[in-house]
């Protein structure tokens, strides 16, 4: 089906589009302007939405508004927001009453005309996805960006060509209800994560696997070799199973010998770069230029990733330097909102850092932070819901000699101690190993304002 079938498709039906943010407002406009009929439903009321509803109301949107805005659903389409279980009562006595309950990513999967390569994982897979989305461009190709990262495809599916390539981030939630799989599918890896919306790990785990369940003996698949739960799942890929591992070496794949990135496939191999090549620090950095060679190797010349990791400075809240002052050099890392994030970036530094952070509690274990805090921090700064979670794991380690824990209101009150306690050659690390839903909309707008409290010091 192309867009344009399905777009006439909804030319007699109701849409209910659940979300009025940023993923679903195209999708939103692009109907109204196709003469569907429309109604954008939110949790917001009529004062907070603003002028985003004078204007879709001027468009002939109709608004459902407010706590009660999932009751009653009665649309023939419903496309639900990203991070919406699909199993909500509401949602599933609207399916009862004959609705079709979908979403931007699952209808972008029926009418994408290129070919689409998607990444999942517990972390690294936006850093990840830059990277090959990055190295395709560098090669000549013509790439859209998307999913989880970067802007919403599905209004754009009409301009998309079919020697195009869509590479994408899909989260958990919007691999629950997946029913198609892409050409090429990585997995980072996968450990306990979202367990504050999954009923349990499994369920996530199976979110997960979904990237790779609807693939053909055509597609390939992308595993870590040293990950327990991503190894087995590479035994039951219906496509061709391409592994990576910095841990071991493989007969087929693209693993670390040494400093040496290796490619061997069919019994021959070839050093693909160095790992002194990548500019961005951490050893989990090396893991996720190990899955993007995986899946282009064969469409990107090896020079052109070597020229590439050399000067690629990284992902905005992923380890980011924010600035150094008086030799005390600052880093965002707002995207670790969970354990082993930030136990990737404190891996990252040699010396030992001063670390914020706490937030908000997702249901997930902290023991394993303790041991890594231990080892890699000298002063620790806790603010949030998660402050009693990781002081716990860090007071009862094995390890732990007292380090210095100290509990503050805000970053502002963070920041202010870290400046007066950090001398030169210090580091400090916001890595809240939490998510930011206790006080802001995403990590996105935490990381954003650590920076302007970091860049506000004189």
């Amino acid at each position: 089906m192309t867009f344009e079938e399905y777009l006439a498709s909804l030319q007699n039906k109701t849409v209910a589009v659940i979300g009025i943010g940023v993923s679903n407002r195209p999708l939103i406009e692009l109907l109204l302007d196709r003469g569907v009929a429309v109604t954008a439903c939110d949790r917001k009321d009529r004062e907070a939405l603003g002028a985003v509803g004078d204007e879709l109301e001027a468009k002939g949107c109709r608004l459902k508004l407010g706590e009660r805005y999932l009751d009653g659903l009665t649309e023939d389409v419903i496309f639900r927001t990203p991070g919406m279980r699909p199993d909500l009562p509401q949602l599933t006595e609207a399916v009862g009453r004959g609705s079709v309950l979908t979403s931007e990513m699952e209808v972008f999967f029926q009418v994408c005309p290129c070919p689409k390569i998607a990444v999942t994982g517990s972390d690294g897979k936006t850093t990840t996805t830059t990277i090959i989305a990055e190295l395709l461009k560098r090669a000549g190709k013509t790439v859209h960006l998307g999913g989880n990262i970067g802007h919403p495809l599905l209004a754009e599916t009409g301009t998309m060509k079919p020697d195009d390539i869509a590479v994408l981030e899909l989260s958990s939630f919007q691999l629950m209800t997946m029913t198609a799989s892409p050409h090429i599918a990585v997995i980072t890896n996968v450990a306990p994560n979202h367990l504050d919306v999954h009923k349990d790990f499994q369920e996530y785990i199976d979110a997960k696997e979904n990237i790779f369940t609807h693939q053909t003996a055509e597609d390939i698949a992308v595993f870590n070799a040293d990950n327990p739960y991503t190894l087995e799942e590479a035994s039951r890929s219906a496509g061709r199973a391409r592994l990576f591992s910095r841990q071991r070496e493989l007969k087929d794949g693209v693993f670390l010998r040494g400093s040496a990135i290796i490619a061997r496939h069919n019994g021959e191999e070839r050093e693909v770069m160095r790992t002194t090549d990548i500019k961005l620090p951490g050893v989990h950095n090396i893991e996720n230029y190990l899955a993007a060679i995986a899946v282009v190797d064969g469409l990107v010349p090896d020079e052109t990733i070597r020229d590439f990791a050399r000067e690629f400075g990284g992902v905005e809240h992923r380890i980011e330097l924010i600035r150094t002052r008086s030799g005390v050099r600052w880093y965002n890392d707002s995207i670790a909102s969970s354990p082993n994030r930030t136990i990737a970036g404190l891996n990252a530094f040699r010396e030992k850092v001063i670390l914020i952070a706490g937030g908000k509690d997702k249901g997930i274990p902290y023991d394993a932070l303790g041991p890594v805090v231990n080892d890699h921090v000298k002063l620790l700064l806790l603010c949030g819901a998660t402050a009693g979670v990781i002081r716990r794991a860090v007071e009862q380690a094995d390890n732990y000699n007292g380090l210095e824990i100290i509990d503050v209101e805000d970053y502002h009150q963070a920041v202010s101690i870290a400046d007066s306690r950090a001398g030169e050659g210090d580091v400090v690390i916001l890595s809240p190993a939490s998510t930011s839903f206790d006080r802001f909309a995403n990590f996105m707008e935490r990381g954003r304002v650590f920076k302007e409290i970091v860049n506000s010091l004189p």
